[in-house]
């Protein structure tokens, strides 16, 4: 193989990381921080018709107030499955039923349950911040690839800093969106 055919697909490592982070940002999301939003029931799937289906497929999540989250959940036979998803979700809202609305307020956060959240929080960075280190390794196993079919030692060792860099550069962002959604989480 020619030595100038070699090339790392740099690109392709950066979008992957980039996937973590995005990942990272939904599951930041469906963390509550005291407000309703009809994003924390992102993550919450319900076992509808034999598979997994996110609620906003099965329902209308609204926000008719700070402090409320309805459902109002479009076949009668998924509301108790719904409830169920969303009681056992570990979100720590108790759902009350209204027909094929279910209603779910919100409670004041106390401190404790604050301190909980920013240890589920540091359990996502930690799991983006494996993710990206996963992508990396990726990286680093096409320039021994790549340095067993002839890649020279200056090339490698490019790749290798360049590689590093985009890695550092992502695990910056995760540290530094865990910083910001835990100072959300404790404010009161």
């Amino acid at each position: 193989m020619a030595e100038d055919e070699i090339e790392i697909d740099l690109d392709d490592l950066e979008r992957r990381m980039d996937g973590a982070m995005t990942a990272l940002r939904h599951e930041f999301a469906s963390l509550r921080t005291g407000r309703a939003a009809a994003s924390m029931l992102d993550p919450v799937m319900v076992d509808a018709y034999g598979s997994p289906t996110p609620i906003n497929q099965v329902g209308t999540v609204n926000v008719p107030e700070s402090r409320m989250v309805t459902v109002n959940v479009w076949d009668k036979g998924l509301v108790g499955k719904v409830e169920k998803a969303i009681r056992e979700s570990g979100l720590g809202i108790n759902p009350q039923l209204n027909g094929t609305i279910i209603m779910l307020p919100i409670p004041e956060l106390n401190e404790e349950r604050r301190r909980e959240l920013t240890k589920v929080a540091a359990q996502y960075a930690e799991s983006a911040r494996v993710a990206v280190r996963n992508v990396r390794r990726d990286g680093m196993d096409q320039v021994k690839k790549a340095k067993a079919d002839g890649m020279g030692e200056d090339d490698q060792k490019f790749w290798n800093d360049a590689i590093q860099e985009v890695t550092d550069k992502h695990i910056a962002a995760v540290d530094k969106a865990l910083e910001d959604k835990q100072a959300e989480i404790m404010q009161v």
